[in-house]
């Protein structure tokens, strides 16, 4: 029954999302696991979504609840872009996810962080969480597995970082989350958006850094019993 449960429960994206500006434009990062109660229900999401040409916004909470409001506020900006002839900036983006979070702060539950770059403010990151608060940020970091990186991006992050510097940071950041947060794992996705354009990368999970008692990746269990020297479980 309780299995059951688990498998008729919302999907969630039990998430790491992190937004971070550099000396030029910002780096968005997420992992790509969606949840169903303790059932990995897509261990290969994308939960970093184009709302215009030069904004993106990181999604955490319920997949549908931040699906919807992505799908709202990509409508309006495009509206929006059609009536100015121009594409709308990070700060429009952002305060129409909040108007929308905070109008409906009773039925959402979902965190967001918008990032873009425009040609009046440069590259801005935003931070959306329940509720529907707005608050601009040099960096900003979202769901379940944050707790584990306050204290890492309070000693890791700078001022006027290179682009590779900043997209190393959040790789980095995203791997450890994974490694402590059982609801973040999978790869890593990473969005550059600067006055150049926007690049995506992607970094498979077997090619993530290991952290601390992180075990190898293996393709199968059957790999571990088959190896020559098997170590055995600690329980």
């Amino acid at each position: 029954m309780d299995l059951e449960m688990n498998l008729n429960a919302p999907h969630s994206m039990g998430t790491t999302i992190i937004g971070v500006t550099y000396n030029g434009g910002v780096v968005l990062g997420a992992d790509s696991r969606t949840s169903t109660g303790m059932y990995v229900a897509n261990r290969a999401s994308d939960k970093i979504t184009q709302l215009t040409d030069n904004v993106y916004v990181c999604r955490s909470g319920s997949a549908a609840d931040s699906q919807i409001v992505s799908d709202y506020v990509r409508y309006f900006l495009h509206q929006h872009t059609i009536q100015l002839g121009q594409s709308a900036t990070s700060k429009v983006a952002a305060n129409l996810i909040r108007l929308l979070s905070y109008n409906n702060k009773n039925m959402l539950e979902t965190g967001l962080i918008v990032g873009g770059w425009d040609k009046y403010e440069g590259g801005k990151i935003y931070a959306i969480p329940l509720g529907g608060t707005l608050i601009e940020q040099p960096f900003a970091i979202g769901g379940s597995g944050s707790s584990y990186l306050y204290g890492f991006f309070d000693q890791a992050w700078k001022e006027g970082m290179t682009k590779d510097e900043a997209e190393q940071l959040v790789v980095k950041a995203v791997s450890l989350a994974i490694a402590r947060d059982g609801a973040s794992g999978g790869v890593v996705r990473t969005v550059i958006i600067n006055s150049e354009g926007v690049t995506r990368n992607f970094y498979p999970g077997d090619k993530l850094q290991l952290w601390h008692e992180e075990l190898e990746p293996q393709n199968s269990l059957l790999d571990l019993l088959n190896s020559s020297n098997p170590e055995p479980m600690n329980i």
